[in-house]
């Protein structure tokens, strides 16, 4: 047999782990692999990702040298948070003296931290003077710590951002008396000492644990041959390798939702869009915005932290949820799930068990309300009716969709409540549904106003095996187009395996000059390649936010095993077809405006405007704006080029100037300044990366109108 190169993504559901393993070269699923989530295994979940990824090379017959990546997602973070499975830490803040001093030695006298389900992390504290820190200080402040019961150390030094000198010989001391540290800024390199340390500590809390399931982890994979790194999933929708994993576990929180965009923004080519991972008992909601997942701040136990993951919102509705209703009246749905209440799905039961069946109500839980309907069958065993059941009955999911069930048997259940509720049997399913996305509609109207969506422009896309039941319901409510992919229930895994590193870098800069964007730029991609992201693969874009002063640099990049395309290169037509489709007209109304080998820009008009799409020569959008200005120059002619265009572009529809989005194409490298507000900047920008181009070399300017 050839040899192949195999990608295997790994994601840990709360109920079942799920390996996939996607051929490198062809993008085809060629194996699967599910067990149940180990959760109470000593290894805890890591034992089922190892089961799980040996069980899909057994089952298909995938030898160890043909894998080239594997990477799985984690709930170990977020779980010993949750369960206040955490060790006790030691706090060396750290400052200069008089005011300096007393602030920094306030600041970082964090307490014990409230995980806000009834357990905390215990915090001990100490302070050092700068001047005072002697080596034998510093030893001894450890070990004091270390014998007051501390396991792990956290080194936060006031405007340790600029200087991380201090930090460093806390966390190498601990390292010297055997114990893990966490340098506070090595998290994160903003200003805010009390969240920076209080992010710290959170980070160090779960390290021990981590630290022995990643070995753990680790081991086991080597025993099986895969030579290749682990590479773990972010919860920014990023990889890294796990000896980073190792340093700042609290990254990989909320890594699941993670896996699921970043599978549906490869796997479908996704843009511009919503995204639901339904599952049976809740749904997570977030966005995609230019080819891109959102991400924010997480909050922790109502603390607030600089730790960024994908900005979800998880609602207790999905394909699973119960119905709720009393004589007349559908009162509700969710959020308990039939797998909560430990029932059936009426749409996946024998016909026959339905006649003579009866309609009654539970209490799921000791303190539900006892109005959730089941229905006890013939044979003395109950079922219930839930959303998918209801999309069943109205006949909304494809034929080969995850979700699909027994048409009869669904309206055989339905026809009991619809005797109940007063109304006809397609009524009643659609009043089940109607209810549920009136829950997940405004979420998805904040998330639009939240992100700034152009409303014309948003996809819905699907994942997780109940997304049939409520997404298509949802869009056409919204009248908005929606996607499912084919294996929309392993979406999250398929994620894992085409997922890329990502690294970030964030600072407090105000009135940022281009050469510090530049230097941002150019960390961020040290920290991609120390992560595992091969050089050439590495893009970087930057977000600026005026009013906190912030500067944000991301960079995302492939592995250095990724060693194909994901898909074979797209062709002119194909981009014409892919614009055409996503504009929303016909072929004929599209036109490549510029090309240059490695992209197309393709624009049309549409609404007196003039949307823009670029796609690289994989067939992804890159940008996708409704009203753009796009122009040939050269690099010598690149700053006047862009004067005049910027104020072409600029926005004076209101008593305020709103200054356009650039981006900019040279040859394969790809510039996107679409978080710079001001020319000059961009203008800087320009010259500083692209200083080794020479004069005559061709670039394609792309601006992007905004709106208010």
């Amino acid at each position: 047999m050839k040899s192949r190169a195999i990608r295997i993504g790994i994601d840990v559901g709360g109920t079942h782990t799920k390996a996939v393993a996607i051929d490198n070269n062809t993008n085809q699923i060629v194996g699967k692999g599910s067990v149940m989530t180990t959760h109470h295994h000593e290894q805890g979940v890591a034992a089922g990702v190892v089961a799980a990824f040996q069980k899909c090379l057994a089952e298909h017959e995938i030898m160890p040298e043909e894998v080239i990546f594997i990477a799985h997602s984690t709930t170990q973070a977020t779980n010993a948070l949750l369960e206040g499975d955490v060790a006790r830490v030691g706090v060396i803040g750290m400052g200069g003296g008089w005011l300096e001093g007393l602030l920094a030695k306030k600041q970082t006298k964090i307490g014990n931290i409230n995980l806000g389900t009834g357990k905390c992390i215990e915090i001990d504290h100490s302070y050092l003077k700068i001047k005072e820190m002697t080596p034998e200080n510093v030893k001894n402040t450890i070990k004091g710590m270390i014998d007051q019961g501390d396991r792990v150390i956290v080194a936060s030094k006031a405007f340790g951002v600029d200087n991380m000198v201090e930090e460093q010989l806390v966390a190498q001391e601990a390292e010297r008396q055997g114990v893990p540290s966490t340098m506070a800024s090595d998290i994160t390199k903003l200003y805010g000492l009390t969240t920076r340390t209080r992010t710290a500590a959170l980070n160090a809390s779960i390290l021990p644990k981590m630290l022995d399931t990643a070995n753990s982890t680790e081991q086991s994979v080597r025993s099986t041959g895969i030579a290749v790194p682990l590479m773990i999933m972010r919860g920014d929708g990023g990889v890294m390798e796990i000896n980073e994993m190792k340093k700042r576990p609290i990254l990989t929180m909320l890594s699941g939702p993670a896996a699921s965009v970043i599978g549906a923004l490869m796997y479908l080519r996704a843009s511009n869009g919503i995204y639901f991972e339904v599952g049976g008992t809740s749904t997570n909601i977030g966005v995609i915005k230019n080819g891109r997942p959102t991400v924010d701040y997480s909050i922790i136990g109502g603390h607030r932290t600089y730790v960024n993951s994908l900005d979800v919102r998880v609602l207790g509705v999905a394909g699973g949820s119960m119905v709720r209703a009393t004589k007349g009246e559908v009162l509700d749905v969710g959020p308990r799930s039939a797998h909560i209440a430990g029932l059936g799905y009426a749409c996946f039961t024998d016909t026959a068990l339905f006649d003579g069946a009866m309609l009654y109500h539970i209490k799921p839980r000791s303190n539900d309300p006892d109005d959730y309907v089941a229905i006890r069958l013939n044979n003395g065993e109950s079922v219930t009716i839930t959303n998918t059941c209801a999309a069943n009955v109205l006949g909304i999911l494809e034929k080969d969709d995850y979700a699909r069930g027994n048409f009869e048997s669904s309206c055989k259940a339905m026809q009991l409540l619809a005797e109940e509720v007063g109304l006809s049997v397609e009524e009643t399913a659609k009043a089940i549904l109607t209810k549920s996305c009136e829950k997940i509609i405004p979420v998805i109207e904040e998330l639009i106003i939240k992100y700034k969506l152009e409303r014309e422009q948003i996809v819905l896309v699907g994942a997780g095996g109940g997304a049939g039941s409520l997404l298509t319901f949802t869009a056409k409510m919204l009248d908005f187009a929606y996607r499912i992919p084919e294996n929309a229930e392993v979406i999250s895994s398929i994620g894992v395996a085409l997922a890329m590193v990502r690294e970030m870098v964030e600072r407090t800069i105000p009135s940022p000059t281009a050469a510090d964007i530049a230097q941002l730029k150019k960390e961020a991609k040290e920290l991609a390649m120390n992560s595992g992201a091969l050089e050439d693969s590495i893009e970087v874009y930057v977000e600026i936010d005026d009013q906190a002063q912030k500067v944000t640099a991301i960079a995302m990049g492939s592995t250095e095993i990724k060693t194909t395309d994901l898909m074979k290169n797209c062709t002119e037509e194909e981009a014409v077809q892919i614009a055409a489709e996503s504009i929303g007209v016909e072929k004929e109304a599209v036109v490549i405006k510029a090309s240059n080998g490695f992209v197309f820009v393709v624009t049309a008009e549409k609404n007196g405007k003039c949307p823009v799409r670029v796609i690289d020569k994989k067939g992804f959008i890159k940008v996708q704006r409704t009203n753009s200005f796009v122009e040939r120059s050269t690099m010598k002619d690149a700053a006047v080029t862009l004067r005049r265009m910027w104020d072409s572009a600029s926005n004076f529809s209101s008593e305020m100037r709103i200054n356009p989005d650039v981006y900019v194409l040279a040859g394969s490298r790809f510039l996107d300044y679409s978080g710079i507000p001001e020319l000059i900047q961009v203008a800087g920008l320009i010259e500083a990366e692209l200083g080794d181009c020479g004069p005559e070399t061709e670039l394609i300017l792309v601006l992007a109108r905004n709106e208010l």
